[in-house]
């Protein structure tokens, strides 16, 4: 069996111990308020019950067995929202945690104490705000005050070379660490969009990187040192979430959809190592962008994927077939899955 966990905007962390098929809110008792913002789910590499959470009041670790939430004071209970987490895949004592507005945390002792990381990420963008059918230029007295905080989106350790650590930035590019996430330097030569979603980085005889951007999947080969748009058979370039299947086989999973939250979306699939892509047909029409996917190496062949605006669907032959979900849910902003 198995624990689903999803994460909204503003109505906390839902479970269901059934493959989905029954939802049930986890409710403030469980030790983190019921109308919690929760942007993150990071599970824990080696201990399989356990689940941290970001959220707008800081950062939360579950024990799965009691069902009970846990607050981890740190410095990023001030920030603004806590909206990316990552164990080093060799030692899950470190913990790399991103913000809104965009910043770098780290620990080296699971938890206990953090310190934030000097990287010059801007904390704001002026670029994104409309008046009319016309965005205000960059200095325009019409800009200022109406602030876009940036915020990480997401980090990624190279499962195979955990001294490699990507972390992308909402609409800040593409970051790096080459020493296990302490130094970091963008790098975005060849990006369409400085607004990052997500990496995946997997080995087809040598070290491939991808990204997910409002503007399309990415992809390099050096490392990230240049990345080249790789377009996709769909009327929508944007892009969000990408995983490969823990299997390593060279299956991948793709979201897609007409933008943020969007009213369309896809799934597509890749059957060697995303050099080519197709759409995975989930069963009737998504009605927002699709956006979030969960695995886990306890069972690839159990995959569960969220559209932004609250539909869910499963399946439970590696991606081969799917089922959607009957609940339906306010926003999403995460998807983990735990074995019992």
């Amino acid at each position: 069996m198995s624990h689903l966990y999803v994460a909204t905007n503003g109505l906390s962390v839902w479970s269901s111990a059934d493959l989905g098929k029954t939802l049930l809110r986890m409710s403030t008792g469980t030790g983190m308020y019921s109308g919690s913002q929760v942007w993150a789910l990071a599970p824990h590499p080696s201990s399989p019950q356990v689940l941290l959470a970001g959220t707008n009041t800081g950062l939360y670790r579950l024990d799965q067995e009691k069902e009970n939430w846990t607050h981890i004071e740190s410095p990023m209970d001030d920030a603004m929202l806590v909206t990316a987490l990552a164990y080093a895949p060799d030692n899950p004592e470190i913990i790399l945690a991103g913000t809104q507005p965009a910043g770098l945390y780290r620990t080296d002792d699971g938890g206990k104490a953090w310190r934030k990381l000097d990287v010059p990420i801007k904390p704001y963008a002026l670029t994104g705000y409309y008046l009319g059918d016309k965005p205000f230029p960059e200095g325009h007295p019409g800009a200022y005050g109406r602030r876009h905080w940036t915020r990480v989106t997401q980090i990624v350790f190279d499962p195979a070379d955990s001294s490699v650590v990507w972390a992308g930035v909402e609409i800040d590019g593409a970051w790096r660490s080459l020493d296990g996430g302490e130094r970091w330097e963008r790098c975005s030569d060849g990006m369409k969009s400085q607004d990052i979603h997500g990496f995946a980085m997997l080995r087809d005889g040598g070290r491939v990187l991808y990204s997910t951007t409002d503007a399309g999947l990415h992809v390099s080969r050096d490392n990230g040192a240049s990345w080249a748009m790789q377009p996709i058979d769909s009327p929508w370039q944007y892009t969000r979430s990408i995983v490969e299947r823990p299997d390593h086989t060279g299956v991948m999973f793709m979201t897609n959809g007409n933008g943020p939250p969007g009213t369309a979306g896809r799934l597509f699939r890749s059957r060697n190592y995303g050099a080519d892509w197709e759409d995975a047909s989930l069963p009737g029409e998504a009605e927002s962008s699709v956006y979030f996917l969960a695995v886990n190496p306890a069972d690839p062949n159990l995959i569960y994927v969220a559209a932004t605006l609250g539909q869910l669907w499963r399946s439970t032959d590696g991606g081969e077939s799917w089922t959607a979900l009957q609940r339906r849910l306010g926003e999403i902003r995460a998807l983990a899955w735990l074995p019992d």
